[in-house]
């Protein structure tokens, strides 16, 4: 009889390694559903679209949000159609595009008159709000960090966007050689300076056979897993601090996809390393 501790069953649960699954006209590269992996609140797919693709799905007990990371794709939800959405050709093109929020008890279908990749993520809620499109000059844009800890965010959904129930939804873009989500932080625990929020990382480089490492870690060290995450891989957070390193010759991107009770991002720095946010050695 073998016993599984907890480390062992995070360690073989955690990362998604990109499933490439052809089904009928759209090729499948991650299912995440909520409840039916380590997370409760959230859920990822990632597909490709050709000409000839259709994708079609009925919301119940979850909203959604379809972004266009690269191509061109059409949304229809109930009598609304979007078309021709995505306004990036590569996914490193780096600026912003279109997205569309669905949600709870709404129907939509995912088409493309060429060719797109699109992610869908979701969040468990029982609010009926309002669909709508979300376009890319809707979406907020930072640079964060300095020296080595530079990113771009592109953020579509934030914590402070009525548009969603619970649903939180980003784009991360990080250069060679730099770090991100670091220091490394967590948000899960529900406190006065903390919120509970599962996340999911979905994670593309600019060169098919790049990789990043990230590091998913808790203060007791329970839960202590670094992997080697490769294009279209993705990787579960349902705690812990969770940094990404990107190696040289190599840029990344990741879509955040977070939710839990609260629809507020509040994080804990881990305090060992918090001394990097004041470091005034480098611009």
């Amino acid at each position: 009889m073998i016993v599984l501790n907890e480390r062992s069953v995070f360690l073989a649960s955690l990362k998604r390694e990109c499933l490439n699954i052809e089904l009928g006209n759209y090729r499948l590269l991650q299912n995440i559903e909520p409840k039916k992996s380590i997370l409760n609140y959230i859920g990822l797919r990632a597909l490709e679209l050709n000409e000839k693709s259709e994708y079609k799905e009925s919301l119940e007990g979850m909203e959604a949000c379809v972004t266009v990371i690269c191509g061109r794709a059409n949304v229809k939800v109930g009598e609304n159609e979007y078309k021709d959405l995505g306004r990036r050709e590569k996914n490193f093109d780096r600026n912003p595009t279109d997205s569309v929020y669905i949600t709870n008890k709404d129907s939509f279908e995912i088409s493309s008159d060429s060719s797109a990749r699109v992610i869908i993520s979701y969040a468990l809620s029982d609010k009926v709000l309002e669909s709508k499109l979300i376009k890319a000059e809707d979406n907020s844009v930072e640079k964060r960090g300095v020296g080595m800890n530079r990113r771009l965010v592109n953020n579509i959904l934030p914590d402070s966007s009525e548009i969603s129930d619970k649903l939180i939804v980003v784009e991360v873009y990080t250069d060679e050689a730099n770090w991100s989500s670091y220091p490394p932080h967590k948000h899960d625990t529900a406190s006065e300076n903390e919120t509970f929020l599962e996340e999911i990382y979905y994670h593309e480089m600019d060169k098919e056979q790049g990789f990043v490492f990230q590091r998913v870690y808790t203060d007791d060290r329970v839960l202590d897993e670094t992997m080697s995450v490769y294009n279209k891989d993705a990787v579960m957070v349902p705690r812990g601090y969770h940094p990404v390193a990107v190696p040289y010759g190599y840029n990344s991107y990741y879509l955040n996809v977070m939710a839990g009770p609260n629809k507020e991002w509040k994080f804990h720095n881990e305090k060992d390393h918090e001394w990097i946010l004041d470091r005034k050695d480098v611009k």
